[in-house]
């Protein structure tokens, strides 16, 4: 059976310390394996049992056990000798000496400047030219590790300048600096390091606690939602249920009536057929009568004949119009308006509870959209500039004039222009102006000629003009004057499904101007009127 090959990477069973092959690896209690001579050897020059890898501290000193499993390991792939672990990975030193493929460095030279593998280090382990190189553990960083002036490894730190140097530097540029080796230094920034491992520790801790407090409040929501919901159905199916039974009480109250009164059509009917009738049978003996020829039978028979009476000759029967079921109509008609009222206010009520309209300038911040005006809707006399968001009033049609299009505002007083995305949702915008502007928003099928297409003058449309002197609100053709002092800048708050339109003075603070509580049926789009010499800007909140 041909043998497994088993494809492990150096590290996997290298000491973090030494960087080599474990060598009688033994456990921590966290789980991480050092050589034991190496991990004796850092707790007794640092006189704390502290894992070097996760810093978990370890009190009392801890009984260090050989890994059966890992010395194994580590003594099949010592005779195996897996060439895989000969070349350098990602994470490892490679040599400097290596052509091609290059393997792993077993020895970085300081006087040198170099890493060497295995193969390559001989040189300097057997030829006495290299005696006076010295060699350290390999290492990637070894440009910053070696004093560029005495080409020795840095062990000292200058406390002074914060850097690392060389124990020869304190006798030229370092001269009577705060210097101390490198491994005190270390020692004492362990501790700060320890410090901020406590508190970065407890912030983890304070901050799992924060998302156990927000989970539970998120559950907390999602109950009482999801409670909301089912208590709000109920009360609503019972409307429901009331307005059916309503309708079959109406219904049978209609039918009651209506059976009444044919019922008494049809009494009325068959006496007057009856009336008819006799009627018939008297007229037919008076004229039976008259056809006699003798005088004597005609006299005698005449009186035989009994009388019609003067009711039956005179009285008139009067249809009476269906007035009963107009009353019911239009009180059917009366209670539905009220019932849309208030079921109107009431959606008003309850979105401004679960979704209130902001207060602060930073909060209707959080609605600001960017709005972009449409080319293709703007009067001949307006133009447009800063990529659409700013529209002046020009004294003049531009030559040559833009070509026609069916969504441009064409009669000659209505200077208007509409932006391209349509609005709906929680929106929130400013228009800066120098002038006279109305500021509107409106549906996009609003005419483009005739007095009709002029913002506030049609069902269409809401608009609020401004100029030096103050403001106005109109919509479809009724104008409301709005009692503020003139600000250059307009804010604009839309609550489509709330059915919600606001408009503000933007100063240092948020001034209301006019707030408009109505049900939008179409999406809706921003728009201006800008008169002459007039300009105005879409202020970019992003």
């Amino acid at each position: 059976m041909e043998k497994t090959r088993v494809d492990l990477q150096r590290e996997s069973f290298s000491c973090s310390i030494c960087l080599e092959l474990l060598k009688e690896p033994v456990t921590l209690l966290c789980g991480h394996n050092f050589c034991k001579a190496c991990i004796e050897r850092s707790w007794s020059e640092r006189n704390i049992y502290k894992c070097p890898q996760c810093r978990q501290t370890f009190t009392p000193k801890p009984l260090l056990r050989k890994n059966t499993v890992l010395a194994e390991i580590v003594e099949v792939l010592n005779k195996t000798g897996q060439p895989e672990l000969c070349y350098a990975g990602a994470e490892d030193v490679a040599c400097d000496a290596c052509t091609g493929r290059k393997r792993k460095a077993l020895k970085s030279c300081l006087l040198c400047v170099v890493s060497y593998c295995e193969q390559h280090l001989q040189p300097h382990l057997e030829a006495p030219a290299f005696k006076r190189h010295k060699l350290v553990h390999p290492s990637k960083r070894l440009q910053e590790i070696i004093c560029s002036q005495y080409h020795e490894e840095k062990k000292m730190f200058c406390r002074t300048d914060q850097q690392l140097i060389c124990h020869l530097c304190p006798e030229d540029q370092h001269k009577d600096h705060d210097t101390v080796t490198a491994a005190a230094e270390r020692r004492e920034r362990e501790k700060e390091v320890d410090q901020s491992q406590g508190r970065i520790q407890q912030r983890i801790q304070e901050r799992e606690k924060d998302v156990k407090l927000l989970q539970l409040e998120e559950k907390y929501i999602n109950l009482c939602g999801d409670k909301a919901v089912e208590d709000s159905q109920a009360t609503l199916n019972q409307l429901i249920q009331n307005l059916q039974r309503m309708r079959s009480d109406e219904e049978l109250l209609i039918r009651c009536l209506q059976k009444r009164e044919a019922g008494r059509v049809q009494g009325l009917q068959q006496q007057l057929e009856q009336e008819i009738t006799e009627l018939k049978k008297k007229a037919a003996e008076r004229q039976q009568l008259s056809l006699t020829d003798s005088h004597s039978v005609f006299l005698q028979n005449l009186s035989s004949l009994s009388e019609v009476s003067e009711d039956m000759l005179s009285s008139r029967t009067h249809v009476r119009p269906q007035v009963c079921y107009e009353d019911v109509a239009a009180a059917v008609f009366a209670s539905r308006a009220r019932l849309q009222d208030l079921l109107r206010d009431s959606w008003t009520n309850i979105s401004r509870v679960l979704a209130p309209e902001p207060k602060t300038r930073a909060e209707f911040l959080r609605y600001s959209v960017d709005i972009t005006m449409d080319p293709n809707t703007a009067h001949l006399m307006l133009m447009l500039s800063d990529k659409s968001k700013t529209v002046k009033h020009m004294v003049q049609t531009p030559a040559p004039p833009p070509p026609p299009h069916p969504d441009r505002f064409t009669d000659q007083s209505c200077c208007q222009v509409l932006s391209k995305a349509p609005l709906t949702g929680r929106c929130f915008w400013e228009v800066e102006r120098n002038g006279e502007v109305a500021v509107a928003v409106s549906y996009k099928d609003i005419s483009r000629s005739g007095r009709m297409s002029y913002f506030g003058h049609n069902d269409r449309s809401w608009c609020l003009y401004c100029d030096n002197y103050g403001y106005s609100f109109t919509h479809d053709s009724f104008r409301v004057k709005v009692s503020s002092v003139p600000s250059s800048r307009v804010g604009v708050y839309l609550d489509h499904s709330a059915g919600l339109l606001s408009f503000y003075s933007v100063t240092d603070t948020m001034t209301l101007l006019h707030r408009v509580q109505t049900s939008f049926t179409q999406p809706l789009h921003a728009g201006v009127n800008v008169w002459l010499r007039s300009k105005c800007t879409f202020v970019n909140l992003k």
